[in-house]
């Protein structure tokens, strides 16, 4: 074989490419060539003196080892792929190159990845990923696109615009054992605008792939308009909480509870409920930023704040009306994995003069289903307080026969949508009344939400709220 056969053959082979090559020859004509097809060096006869070509040789060993440690500082070990931090600097390094072109910044990730390492073992889930890297580097090579593995089962690519991500998915896509294929989803960020962060730009890619997350029909999600109105109305509730706290934007109504067991309702009771006046965005809706503040850690703090309001309200009507209106409060499923909860509330108690059945705590049903070991103790613990519990929400999904008999509370509080479906045109309450005996039976006080007319308040069949 030639020379530079033998050098075509060493950089085509995977097990052999990144080893450095010295040319020796007397064909000076061929330098530019083996060069050019991956020689480190060239050394034409006549030979130097051996102490220079051993010199040149070290030298070319210096400079191999160095590729190496580059190589292995940039790049993940177990798939190969660029690691973060280089995939980010070649990411900008190919803007600067293709400056016209319209690029796509892509997320790629495995659902529930951590399940699969534990079914099958970390081999298997290794294997998986270096599968997946194998297949993203050969679906993007053609057009230069670049590829990252950013952390254990999320894979970033850097390309020129295409729309063909869907058969992307399909060729990366892993069979395992018992026929099962790993199931994968990618969000895009479609023709990126280049004005906006590297590392920015992949986190648009993420929403739109978490957009999908619970879905089990869409695996690709694009990124667009309502996803970065939704983002900048995040962050603008987020950055806005600590001033609303701080200058009372968050307004504390009270929803009055009736016994309507009289000829005439009768105020017993009432349930705090918060609602942000916002500056700029007017009345913002709980069920939008309740759960933006449970998943980001804000509702302990705003809870506590609700509390506060809460007692001082109880406080006020006690000294204006002579009486006492218990109220009930909202304890978060957050709230019940502090350890200090019972503390907290008995120091509200103590700070506005009240005693601890004035405030009612409200727990909703589902929080009893997450770790109800852990839950029970600490809704046992308030019992022991003297604290009052409501079970909030009964019948929106979660309901158990054996909840209502064995978890500790003291009222049973239904689910505003479980009263109207039985109050709709056929008005079947046969359901409902059998939930509501149960609870009399058990000498569970029953709180119906959304009784708000005359009909569904009394029915031919006499329900029997009890409060």
């Amino acid at each position: 074989m030639k020379g530079q056969d033998i050098l075509r053959q060493i950089r085509s082979d995977g097990r052999t490419a990144m080893l450095p090559v010295i040319v020796m020859t007397a064909d000076q004509e061929a330098e530019v060539e083996c060069l050019t097809l991956g020689a480190i060096d060239f050394i034409p006869k006549p030979y130097p003196q051996p102490k220079v070509i051993l010199a040149r040789i070290l030298r070319t060993i210096e400079l191999s080892e160095d590729r190496d440690i580059i190589r292995w500082t940039e790049r993940d070990q177990l798939t190969g792929l660029y690691n973060r931090e280089y995939f980010y600097r070649y990411a900008a390094q190919f803007d600067t190159y293709h400056k016209d072109t319209a690029t796509d910044a892509v997320l790629l990730d495995i659902h529930r990845f951590h399940i699969l390492n534990e079914r099958y073992g970390r081999s298997v889930g290794d294997a998986v990923l270096k599968k997946i890297a194998e297949q993203l580097l050969a679906a993007v090579a053609d057009s230069e696109g670049i590829v990252c593995r950013r952390e254990a089962d999320t894979f970033l690519i850097y390309c020129p615009h295409r729309t063909d991500y869907d058969q992307i998915l399909q060729q990366a896509s892993v069979r395992i054992k018992e026929n099962n294929h790993v199931r994968l989803r990618i969000g895009v960020y479609s023709n990126v605008d280049k004005r906006i962060g590297i590392e920015h730009r992949f986190d648009r890619a993420k929403l739109a792939a978490d957009s999908i997350r619970d879905s089990f029909s869409q695996t690709v999600a694009v990124y667009d308009d309502s996803l970065h109105k939704e983002e900048v109305f995040t962050e603008q509730l987020l950055e806005g909480f600590r001033s609303a706290i701080r200058e009372k934007q968050f307004e504390v109504h009270f929803q009055p509870k009736f016994d309507v067991r009289s000829p005439e309702p009768l105020l017993h009771s009432a349930e705090a409920l918060v609602r942000w006046k916002h500056p700029e965005l007017g009345m913002v809706s709980p069920g939008i930023f309740v759960p933006l503040f449970e998943k980001n850690g804000l509702i302990r703090e705003l809870d506590e704040y609700v509390w506060r309001e809460a007692a001082s309200r109880i406080r006020s009507w006690k000294e204006s009306l002579g009486r006492t209106v218990p109220v009930s409060i909202n304890i978060s499923r957050i709230d019940l994995y502090d350890p200090h909860l019972p503390e907290t509330l008995e120091a509200i108690v103590a700070e506005y003069g009240l005693q601890t059945e004035e405030l009612l705590l409200e727990i909703t049903e589902s929080a009893y289903t997450e770790n109800s070991g852990q839950i029970i103790a600490v809704v046992k613990d308030l019992r022991d307080k003297g604290f009052h519990i409501e079970m909030d929400d009964f019948g929106a999904g979660y309901s158990s026969l054996n909840m209502i008999g064995t978890l500790p509370f003291d009222a049973l509080k239904l689910d505003m949508q479980f009263i109207r479906n039985a109050f709709r045109e056929r008005k079947d309450t046969r359901l409902l009344e059998a939930v509501i005996g149960l609870a009399k039976a058990l000498c569970l006080p029953t709180i119906a939400e959304g009784v708000e007319t005359a009909g569904c308040r009394r029915t031919e069949g006499k329900l029997p709220f009890c409060g």
